[in-house]
């Protein structure tokens, strides 16, 4: 079977490329899109994908702002290094030496910072607290959801990370992967193409040179939803220093990821979700994703 549509997504050319140093053995690559000009957006991903996999929605941004986005650690364009680092705590200590390096390199403007699942939870851990954002605009965050009973909790999330450690690790092209993914339920209400796209961003050539293998290795995968259940409790809203904006999966779905958070009672959050989105909503419904975040900034005064 031919999928034609497939091949319609084309990453373009960075505006510039910095090699980040986080760590001794780890550095993170960090890329520039969009409109110099425009208000600054930093975006990074969910655990086991990379922020090329998000291009049908950040592309919609991309006249307007000032696009800075990046992979996690052990992920994306960046090298595998060590599986103990691979944890919230020192993602959130990333995300902070990320941040800085952009206003170093680039100076001081209206940044907003726009993440999905665990990113936001990292960024809501961040030391500074959103004190060097505008604002926050966070994708169906991986939270601890009110409500729900803890146990019900840990089990979700240890079958999650159980789920993550059965992965299939080694395919014999990029277009094997695809047609595994077109078959993969939590994908099925992506838009078109995101199945090559996906296997573009998640892939690299085997380290034996044949085959190809997934970029974040399972375990990586696995271990981080171990150390997000313990730490999604730390999250305190009240605590931080700039408007947030959150937009949800739609609430009578089943979860396909991790439960996250009613906010339907918290004063500090702006919080809509959208009819119909998966946890993957920026692959789903990129439009309106874009349209929530276009919506919020202008009633902030940003744009």
């Amino acid at each position: 079977m031919e999928h034609e549509s497939e091949a319609l997504w084309r990453l373009p050319e960075p505006l510039s490329i910095h090699e980040v140093s986080v760590d001794d053995e780890t550095s993170i690559v960090l890329r520039r899109h969009g409109n110099p000009e425009g208000p600054r957006l930093v975006m990074t991903h969910g655990n086991g994908l990379a922020i090329d996999l998000y291009l049908p929605f950040w592309s919609l941004l991309a006249g307007d702002f000032d696009l800075f986005v990046y992979d996690m650690r052990n992920h994306g364009w960046n090298t595998v290094s060590s599986l103990e680092r691979h944890n919230i705590p020192t993602l959130a200590r990333d995300h902070d030496i990320i941040l800085d390096a952009i206003i170093r390199i680039y100076g001081e403007k209206p940044t907003i910072g726009v993440f999905h699942s665990v990113a936001s939870l990292v960024s809501l851990l961040s030391a500074y607290r959103g004190s060097r954002y505008s604002a926050l605009v966070l994708y169906d965050p991986t939270l601890y959801r009110a409500g729900l009973d803890f146990e019900q909790f840990e089990a979700a999330s240890k079958a999650a990370a159980e789920g993550a450690r059965r992965r299939t690790t080694n395919f014999r092209s990029p277009a094997q992967f695809a047609e595994l993914l077109r078959i993969v339920p939590m994908f099925s209400r992506s838009v078109p193409g995101i199945p090559q796209l996906m296997a573009e961003a998640t892939l690299r050539t085997s380290a034996g040179g044949q085959g190809f293998e997934l970029r974040c290795p399972r375990e990586y995968e696995a271990q981080l939803i171990d150390y997000a259940r313990t730490f999604v409790v730390l999250v305190d809203f009240a605590c931080l220093h700039c408007p947030i904006k959150v937009i949800g999966a739609d609430p009578t779905l089943p979860y396909s990821y991790l439960p996250t958070l009613d906010l339907s009672d918290i004063m500090e959050v702006d919080y809509d979700f959208l009819p119909n989105a998966s946890h993957f909503l920026p692959l789903e419904m990129p439009d309106e994703c874009v349209q929530g975040l276009r919506q919020f900034l202008e009633e902030q005064k940003i744009i």
